[in-house]
């Protein structure tokens, strides 16, 4: 099982996908994977997440976009030392693609950065 990890100014995203076998249909070309993230503040104050940009590829090349406030309906404040997780699912047409992006966070002095989803595979495989 593949972990994937990027850090944008103190702040860790880490990415573990799966392919779902039990809720797939190969017939159908309805590929599930759900992936499990971490997103860890090393830095020295508070952020929190405003917003996801996601960039969905699959095997043929088609890609897709999505984004939207926060994460699953939240938009979690992460102090220091800490890490919020989170996962969710997507759905492809083929057996293979990736998914990257980013996450727009906001420090308590207003400012707002972009932090690095890293690019991570999507393998229809043995867990």
């Amino acid at each position: 099982m593949s972990t994937y990890t990027a850090t944008t100014e103190g702040i860790t995203v880490t990415a573990h996908p799966v392919y779902l076998d039990g809720q797939s249909d190969i017939i159908r070309r309805k590929f599930v994977f759900a992936y499990f993230i971490r997103i860890t503040n090393n830095s020295g104050e508070p952020v929190q997440l405003i917003h996801r940009h996601w960039f969905i590829s699959d095997a043929h090349g088609d890609s897709k976009q999505v984004e939207g406030e926060g994460v699953v309906g939240k938009q979690p404040v992460i102090s220091p030392g800490e890490s919020h997780d989170y996962n969710s699912f997507c759905i492809l047409e083929t057996f293979e693609g990736s998914m990257e992006g980013t996450y727009l966070m906001r420090r308590e002095n207003g400012d707002e950065f972009r932090v690095t989803i890293p690019r991570f595979i999507l393998r229809a495989a043995a867990n």
